[in-house]
């Protein structure tokens, strides 16, 4: 018995085939019926994808059973350490850490003790015309939840 694929190495592959076919990211959740920025998670290993998903994709980029078998597994979240340096990934670390403690006052203030889910959670990412340069639109909507005692 072998073992069951890595994530990241699932991961790659995918990464890999949909290049190769030419197809972007939003014709792979079009084909999946699933949101964007969730659908890209998923096929970089941080959501498992269910049964039918997963051959779903796998039918779609012409990858085999064990590249379905791995989107199945539960991840293990988080950004490899080696990712933290790349300047997109940065530049979020860096807003977070100068605006993060700005919009935890905000949440408090509007909504009271709690936090934002990032479980019950969609992102959006956009393109916003602007005559200074393209501008990135990221959203985040998480569920507010109140701390219960």
């Amino acid at each position: 018995m072998t073992p069951i694929m890595d994530k990241a190495d699932a991961a790659a592959l995918i990464v890999a085939a949909r290049i190769r076919k030419q197809l972007s990211w939003a014709d792979i959740a079009a084909e999946l019926d699933a949101p964007k920025v969730w659908c890209v998670a998923a096929l970089l290993g941080q959501h498992p994808l269910t049964a039918e998903q997963a051959q779903k994709v796998c039918t779609f980029l012409d990858l085999d059973d064990a590249v379905r078998e791995s989107l199945q597994l539960q991840p293990a979240r988080g950004i490899d350490p080696a990712l933290q340096s790349d300047p997109t990934i940065y530049r979020f670390q860096e807003a977070l850490a100068v605006y993060g403690p700005a919009l935890k006052e905000l949440i408090h203030e509007e909504f009271g003790d709690g936090i934002m889910s990032a479980i019950n959670f969609n992102i959006d990412v956009r393109r916003r015309p602007d005559p200074d340069g393209d501008r990135v639109v990221v959203t985040f909507d998480g569920k507010f939840l109140d701390y219960r005692w």
